[in-house]
């Protein structure tokens, strides 16, 4: 989901970029840009995935005018690269949807909340939680990582993104309810399914594609 128009308010859009900007210093700097550089694996994963995403985010669907919705998959990409490199790889992929006219620059930064930011962080949040619970199979990172995380972080992300539009005055609780709240299940049914199959043939072919995995926890 991403919004397509400028629907917010002038102090909406300061409070997104700031936002968005120190939340984006904080994942530059949460990277070890060191063995990023050494690590040829990660890189093909990040700037493939920027690629991938890319391409993905521009097949959508327009539902209220100004929104269009998508599919994330930035969950598998949290659980792939770790929530900052993943924020960074989100970001260029949204660079991309720029270039090609899908999303107007204006609104980089609520987009870039909206859908990589928020997505990622929930779906870190959930990988944290599996690894706190020290769950010992391994089909408890495939659905509470994977699945569930995935479905949850597009629920959070839409519940934000109506909450800035309600906020803003642009749409009525009542018409976000009607026209975009309702259907929010059905949204996180297939990115939860995507995200994952994704995973679980991440972990049974590459697992070491996964740097979140933490292999020895399981039987």
């Amino acid at each position: 989901m991403g919004m397509t128009d400028n629907l917010l308010s002038t102090g909406q859009w300061l409070l997104t970029a700031v936002l968005f900007l120190l939340i984006l210093g904080v994942a530059v700097r949460q990277v070890n840009w060191r063995a990023f550089r050494q690590d040829n694996a990660i890189q093909h994963s990040f700037f493939g995935a920027a690629v991938i995403l890319g391409f993905i985010w521009q097949l959508r669907a327009g539902i209220s005018p100004g929104l269009a919705i998508h599919v994330f998959g930035i969950t598998v990409i949290t659980l792939m690269l770790g929530w900052a490199l993943a924020v960074l790889s989100g970001l260029l992929a949204l660079v991309i949807t720029v270039i090609t006219g899908r999303e107007p620059l204006v609104m980089f930064a609520a987009n870039g909340l909206v859908t990589v930011i928020i997505p990622a962080l929930v779906s870190h949040g959930i990988m944290l939680w599996e690894r706190r619970r020290n769950f010992r199979n391994f089909f408890a990172y495939i659905f509470f990582c994977g699945f569930f995380g995935a479905g949850l972080s597009v629920a959070v992300a839409g519940l934000v993104m109506c909450l800035l539009l309600w906020t803003g005055g642009i749409y009525t609780l009542d018409e976000l309810v009607n026209e975009y709240i309702r259907y929010l299940p059905l949204f996180m049914l297939p990115e939860g399914f995507i995200n994952g199959t994704f995973v679980t043939g991440l972990m049974v072919f590459h697992p070491d594609r996964l740097v979140t995995l933490d292999q020895s926890r399981y039987r």
